[in-house]
């Protein structure tokens, strides 16, 4: 199901923010247009990905420096090594929405 979030505006371009849908953390990443959304928790050691800092296209977990892709959710480096969930994003009108699975 498409999630309305928020006004494109509203994100601040280059910092994580982190929203919570259908029981879901989800740490949301504005680069200019662009919104991406991953699961806010590093597979590592449980840290907030949205506090993390952003580097060429990943987010570097706050806790230990696993960087995690926005377009996959896959880390590039140890100690993390399991994937995070990644959830389609779309900007209409301005809008974020989000699809995410089994959110009536």
């Amino acid at each position: 199901m498409q999630v309305e979030i928020a006004p494109l505006a509203d994100l601040p371009d280059g910092r994580g923010v982190l929203v919570e849908v259908g029981g879901r953390r989800i740490a949301l990443f504005r680069t200019g247009d662009t919104v991406h959304a991953i699961g806010d928790r590093c597979s590592h050691a449980e840290a907030s990905l949205s506090e993390g800092e952003l580097f060429d296209g990943e987010v570097e977990c706050p806790r230990h420096g696993s960087p995690f892709d926005l377009e996959t959710g896959v880390p590039g480096a140890l100690p993390a090594t399991a994937p995070v969930p990644v959830y389609p994003s779309s900007v209409e009108d301005g809008i974020v929405y989000l699809t995410i699975e089994g959110v009536s």
